[in-house]
């Protein structure tokens, strides 16, 4: 097999915005009236992605003793966004929810990556960009995605269950057992798309790890395991992550005396 990878130019990517362009024609053709959401996200695309690759290939060329913050500095950029974004999901109104997300988010991506460097593929350093940054995205990514639906679920569900939980605190019930069943619920619907993704891999879909290895000319098998990797570092630090947020979300509708306080 060839080990090289066939270079896009900007010619090639010119043509690449045709079909965005045909899309955005189709749209208007249909009349759907998503030209403009087309065009921006069009436009984000490249604008991101450019300045992302821009900055990695910076990244990649530094050396001791810069490295290291230049790494650490923009694993920190990807959590805060992730953060930022999951936080508008769940809900703006919610006090102390970005510590809860940001820490969340932080121990698991840490231990996912701490097990697998350290266990797994044992980089020459701790901080080989060229293993972290990638490995971190993907995991972040996910991550951010599963405790999205996983808090949007348990809130939506306290503020429309709130005469149930009400009844279970008078009873006696302290908070935590009263929302329980509604954060487990919420656990496993953040789970659902990994799990989804993990049953049909490499049969219905072939996901973005493994597809850019076999472009750039990786061996088949060596792609597959790195992306049987993958999968089970998403699940992993999805499973955490969803564990942690929800708990953190279910604590603050409960002032110290146990009762309920819908934001």
């Amino acid at each position: 097999m060839e080990d090289s990878l066939i270079q896009l130019t900007p010619i090639h990517l010119v043509w690449a915005l045709g079909m965005m362009a045909i899309a955005i024609g189709l749209s208007s053709w249909q009349k759907l009236g998503l030209e403009l959401q087309l065009a921006i996200a069009t436009g984000r695309t490249v604008v991101q992605l450019l300045v992302v690759g821009s900055i990695l290939a910076i990244i990649f060329d530094l050396k001791d003793p810069v490295a290291v913050p230049g790494v650490l500095g923009v694993l920190m950029v990807m959590l805060m966004i992730a953060t930022i974004t999951t936080r508008n999901r769940i809900g703006k109104k919610i006090p102390q929810l970005i510590p809860v997300v940001f820490g969340s988010m932080f121990f698991s991506t840490a231990l996912t990556l701490s097990y697998t460097n350290l266990l797994i593929i044992h980089p020459k350093t701790w901080y080989e960009p060229q293993y972290l940054i990638p490995l971190a995205g993907i995991v972040l990514g996910n991550a951010m995605n599963g405790a999205a639906i996983a808090g949007e679920r348990l809130v939506s569900t306290i503020k429309s269950s709130r005469l149930e939980i009400e009844t279970h605190l008078s009873l006696g019930a302290t908070g935590r057992q009263a929302v329980e069943a509604y954060r487990k619920d919420a656990i496993r619907a953040g789970l659902i798309p990994t799990l989804n993704q993990m049953m049909i891999v490499g049969v219905v879909t072939l996901p973005g790890m493994i597809t850019g290895q076999l472009l750039s000319g990786i061996d088949p098998l060596n792609a597959a395991s790195y992306q049987i990797l993958i999968m089970f570092m998403i699940a992993f630090a999805n499973l955490i992550t969803t564990v942690l947020v929800t708990q953190g979300v279910a604590r603050q509708f409960f002032n110290a005396q146990a009762q309920l306080q819908l934001p």
